[in-house]
């Protein structure tokens, strides 16, 4: 017994995704040409990115809607109905949590969005508005959202691995690129950061 059926649970996220896709679009003026600029820790997020948003994010999807993921992912956990349903709930609602943060984040960045890590450009402005002005890192938390959310509306403990994988190698990212700001703008930068979270309100 499922919440909302596979075949609804798998075309939600392939409609979420899909709007996401647009907001990118609209939001920044490109989807996938943009990529970073230097190290080798920023290429590793950059293609783990691709990696969930573009193939296990759609993957899961469309076998969730065609009713063979149980038999394509030996992952999968079995559980009583009850959690199912639970583990759902909570899933659902971590992903539209997550998509809606991440095309929030993108409306509100605008022209200045840049793939994660990048140094800012000389007509970029610091955005401390929106989703930045409740978290510095809107777009991560967003993906770490979405990827849990899917873990658990799958109960995979491959996505669930993928998660755990994304956030190992964004903790490291983050005060790489806080840096790269904190020298682009100053004061400005370290006033905004003293009085924003990092990833997690009231936790990190």
């Amino acid at each position: 017994m499922h919440l909302l059926g596979e075949r609804v649970l798998g075309g939600s996220i392939l409609v979420l995704l899909a709007l996401l896709v647009v907001v990118k679009r609209l939001a920044t003026g490109n989807i996938i040409r943009d990529a970073p600029n230097r190290g080798v820790l920023l290429w590793a997020v950059h293609v783990f990115n691709l990696f969930f948003l573009l193939v296990a994010n759609p993957l899961a999807g469309i076998l969730l809607v065609a009713g063979r993921l149980e038999e394509v992912d030996v992952t999968r956990l079995s559980v009583p109905s009850p959690v199912v349903i639970a583990l759902e709930w909570v899933g659902i609602s971590l992903s539209v949590l997550g998509y809606f943060l991440m095309a929030w984040a993108l409306v509100t960045l605008g022209r200045n969005y840049q793939v994660g890590g990048s140094v800012p450009r000389p007509a970029d402005r610091l955005v401390a508005q929106g989703p930045y002005g409740i978290v510095r890192h809107p777009m991560y938390a967003a993906a770490l959202c979405i990827s849990l959310g899917l873990a658990l509306v799958t109960q995979s403990l491959a996505l669930l691995a993928v998660n755990v994988i994304y956030l190992v190698l964004i903790v490291p990212l983050m005060p790489f690129e806080e840096d790269a700001l904190r020298r682009a703008y100053g004061d400005q930068y370290v006033s905004y950061s003293r009085q924003v979270w990092r990833l997690v309100p009231f936790v990190y």
